[in-house]
């Protein structure tokens, strides 16, 4: 593995590390017999200084003459087992020569045995390969999978390689999904189209402008270097129902003038020429609203950079489409004939019905402004009470296609403890009915007593159950299995950082450890008893032992035993040492002494080690010392230099990460106790709020777009007036637990700012153009604009929302995340737009500006702004 996998693997591009578990290096293991040792008046320093004298690794240097130069090498070491054996230790007396073949069993082993690997129920060796920050884990795994004949090619007979396990295939299935949706999405796009306009004339109008923006979009994405992954292409979902709205309300306008009687190209001219101006300030406002999510920082930042920027560019190139392509097709596809046919006429006899309805509604609506401004003030109150009980995390979690499982043995236990009760566990996998494959790794960076597996479930279109359910078996099966505490927890489909379980909340203090010990201990016993968590453990604890040698120093000095002799031998019999190294197959390995297994198992067998004395003769390591166990802390950790105890914890199944810290930051903590975080909660901790910001950034940035294009301080107040109107329809899901406020719900908030403003947008400046060219009041024109533009407006509604259907029936892999995503849009369009339809009327009633053209004042009669119009 060393020689071979490991270079092959690192030399990947993207691959940072390729660590080894359940294997060791070569050694020359040489396994000593106290007995035989002592008997023929031998000790450990004896072994070494022969191996020191005996095996020497020697640069001779060269022979150089007048035109040449000789290598020297010389034969001053030894390179294999047997020679090893005949090495003499001892000769020369009466007794004969004594060998170290005499005295100790050697053979070629591995440097150490502190770690066991698992997989499928086998013994086997694991590489873990770790990324580089920018490395592409498709590209990685596709790398090492094309290296795996080579490595089989040169491996023993009877060793079987193979790629067991890896998270690209998750982001792979992903992918498809994604892509899949996409299919779909733009299927459902087009059938309501359809169904709004009636002739499959007018509907390849905006539906031409799907496959044209998303190619537009890809352009930019390749002129900006952006990969076609998980969230560009979810992206490009959402994008469907955005690139056909400008397209919808060209065509929706042009069709309405030619059924009043203009030619199409007149209608086309007029049509384009009267909805330009929203058009530019509904596609810059939707594009502006993406700004704060790709120029913000961190792993939010990171992850959703070409996600916003993605979305942004296809706003733009579906506006452009729009403006010019639009028209022009328009121009030629549609006539005055088109509502002749019976679906058509169909249709527009329920359009018509629907918007006298909606005319009288809104009317009777306009007459009681004071109950509706009470209404939107109840809703906002709701709005906050649903945010406020909404779930928290940083990401839903996702059905990954494992499950990992961590086993923690006492202290004291050693591999061979722990790999025992692991197996028990991990044979359990095997009677899971989704089971396709598992691993399992005991000791390594987590110590003796920590054990590590998952089990890999088969596809997700094969099983019905999800990684939840099966999760909660292997919780309840493995809780049988005594000797070792095991959790079951799953992956974060986010980047996890330093990994590990979950939850970790760092205690730092300037106090010493027994103090944050009994800190640590009540926060712990709080948690269990809160029935948050299903798993809590900490770092620090006083419950390992210590096999203390106290030298009586004045009896060692009577005997001339010297500390050097003592430590030495214990060092040479127990500590798995190296004396120095042997060359094979052309490369330097460590020689290390030991006693075996069964002959250190308990205190008293260092008592049984003989150490020399001064007059040469051998005395019991007793005689001169005794052996105490005593208590002492498994580990004495820091944190950023302070003394530190680390809490990690597995949530209990329904709690959610906010839930998880919420708790641990109420916990009371001594004075100049500080806490931080690692693993998922640093990041939900230091991630979480950054969106919220964004979100309000984004009202600002729209706000100051608006204020330009509508050269007014006020429109843009009554175009925003409805952002958390929607978003309140949007938290209703939050708050009833279908879904959880994380980034992706988030960023679907986000979305909606720009989605429902352009529908304010739409009305508010055909009604400020009614006010202007018509000398019509507030009230009439805006009675007259809502009754007009009620068919885009539903239109794009129902274009966005049927492009997000596919979100809401997601399965598969990450399915969650566009769950999330699609159900706040899709709520948040649905109750915005009825605000629109209702509340930004009344609303502009009272606070537009008066664009009447003075100069065009006549006899004309206007009634009072608070008066509604007759449409």
């Amino acid at each position: 593995m060393n020689r071979v996998a490991r270079p092959l693997i690192t030399s990947v591009p993207g691959v940072a590390s390729a660590e080894i578990s359940g294997g060791a290096p070569p050694a020359m293991r040489i396994w000593v017999d106290p007995a035989k040792l002592s008997g023929r008046g031998l000790t450990a320093s004896d072994i070494a200084a022969a191996l020191r004298a005996n095996n020497v690794q020697a640069a001779p240097g060269q022979l150089k003459g007048a035109s040449t130069a000789i290598n020297i090498t010389a034969g001053t070491d030894l390179r294999d087992v047997e020679s090893f054996r005949q090495m003499v230790i001892k000769g020369g007396d009466a007794g004969g020569l004594v060998r170290l073949g005499d005295i100790a069993t050697v053979e070629l082993g591995a440097q150490n045995y502190d770690a066991r690997a698992l997989s499928a129920g086998h013994k086997s060796v694991t590489v873990a390969i770790a990324p580089t920050p920018d490395g592409n884990p498709l590209d990685i795994v596709s790398g090492v999978k094309a290296l795996l004949p080579q490595m089989q090619r040169v491996a023993p007979p009877g060793l079987e390689v193979r790629n067991q396990f890896d998270t690209a295939h998750f982001v792979e299935a992903s992918i498809d999904e994604v892509a899949h949706t996409l299919i779909e999405a733009v299927a459902i796009v087009i059938v309501v189209i359809f169904l709004f306009l009636g002739t499959f004339r007018a509907v390849i109008i905006p539906v031409v402008t799907i496959p044209l923006s998303l190619l537009g979009t890809a352009g930019l994405m390749l002129a900006f270097g952006f990969s076609l992954n998980l969230l560009t292409l979810l992206a490009m979902v959402l994008a469907i129902g955005l690139v056909v709205d400008d397209a919808i309300v060209v065509v929706e306008n042009i069709h309405r003038h030619i059924e009043e009687g203009a030619s199409p190209i007149e209608a086309a001219l007029l049509g384009a020429r009267e909805i330009v101006g929203p058009v530019i300030a509904m596609t810059i406002t939707l594009a502006a609203v993406y700004a704060p999510i790709g120029l913000m920082g961190g792993l939010t930042g990171a992850l959703f950079r070409e996600f916003a920027f993605t979305l942004a560019g296809s706003v733009i190139v579906s506006g452009v489409i729009a403006l010019t392509l639009s028209p022009m097709m328009s121009s030629r596809l549609l006539h005055a004939r088109m509502g002749e046919g019976r679906l058509e006429k169909a249709l527009e006899r329920v359009m018509h019905g629907l918007t006298g309805r909606y005319v009288r509604l809104l009317g009777r609506t306009l007459t009681t402004r004071g109950a509706v401004l009470m209404a939107g003030v109840l809703i906002l109150g709701a709005s906050v009470v649903f945010f406020l009980g909404a779930k928290r995390e940083l990401a839903p979690q996702e059905d990954m296609g494992y499950v990992f499982v961590q086993t923690k043995a006492p202290q004291y236990a050693n591999v061979d403890y722990t790999a025992r009760y692991s197996a028990q566990v991990e044979a359990l996998f095997h009677k899971v009915p989704e089971y396709a494959d598992s691993w399992f790794d005991v000791g390594g960076t987590g110590g003796a007593n920590i054990g590590f597996g998952g089990i890999i479930m088969k596809e997700w279109a094969d099983r019905t159950r999800n990684a939840d359910q099966i999760q909660a078996e292997i919780a309840g099966s493995t809780s049988a299995v005594t000797g070792v505490y095991a959790t079951a927890f799953q992956d974060s489909p986010l980047p996890a950082g330093s990994g590990g379980l979950p939850v970790q909340m760092v205690i730092r203090s300037a106090d010493d450890f027994p103090e944050i010990y009994r800190t640590l201990e009540a926060i712990k016993g709080a948690a269990w008893g809160s029935k948050l968590f299903a798993f809590v453990d900490a770092d620090l604890a006083f419950d390992s032992q210590e096999a203390h040698v106290s030298i009586d120093r004045a009896k060692a000095g009577e005997l001339g035993v010297s500390m050097a002799e003592i430590a030495d031998t214990l060092a040479l019999m127990v500590g798995e040492n190296y004396v120095n190294r042997f060359n094979w197959h052309d490369r330097s390995y460590d020689v290390i002494t030991q006693v075996p297994q069964d002959r250190r198992l308990t205190p008293d067998n260092l008592g049984a080690f003989y150490v020399k004395t001064g007059s040469g003769s051998l005395v019991p390591l007793s005689t001169v010392a005794s052996i105490t166990i005593n208590p002492q802390p498994n580990k004495l950790p820091q944190f950023n230099q302070m003394n530190s105890a680390t809490i990690s914890a597995v949530l209990m199944p329904g709690v959610t990460m906010g839930q998880a810290v919420d708790f641990l930051k109420a916990q009371p903590l001594p004075p100049g106790t500080t806490v931080d975080w690692l693993s998922n909660s640093r990041q939900y901790v230091h991630e979480g709020n950054q969106l919220t910001v964004s979100f309000a950034f984004a009202l600002v940035v729209i706000f100051l777009v608006l204020a330009a294009q509508f050269e007014s301080f006020r429109d843009p107040l009554v175009i925003l007036v409805t952002v958390p109107l929607a978003v309140s329809g949007a938290l209703v899901p939050l708050y009833l637990g279908f879904t959880t406020l994380n980034i992706y719900t988030q960023i679907g908030l986000v979305t909606l700012i720009g989605l429902i403003s352009k529908h304010g947008i739409l009305m508010v400046s055909f009604a400020n153009e009614m006010q202007h060219t018509h000398g019509w009041n507030r009230a009439e024109a805006i009675a007259h604009a809502a009754a007009v533009r009620m068919r885009p407006i539903l239109m794009t509604t129902a274009a966005m929302v049927a492009g997000l259907v596919p979100l809401l029936f997601a399965g598969g892999a990450g399915a969650a995340s566009r769950f999330a995503i699609g159900i706040v849009v899709v709520m948040g369009m649905l109750i915005g737009t009825l605000f629109t339809l209702f509340v930004l009327p009344t609303i502009y009633t009272l606070l537009a500006g008066d664009h009447r053209a003075k100069a065009q004042a006549t006899s004309h009669h206007a009634p009072s702004d608070g008066e509604p119009a007759h449409a």
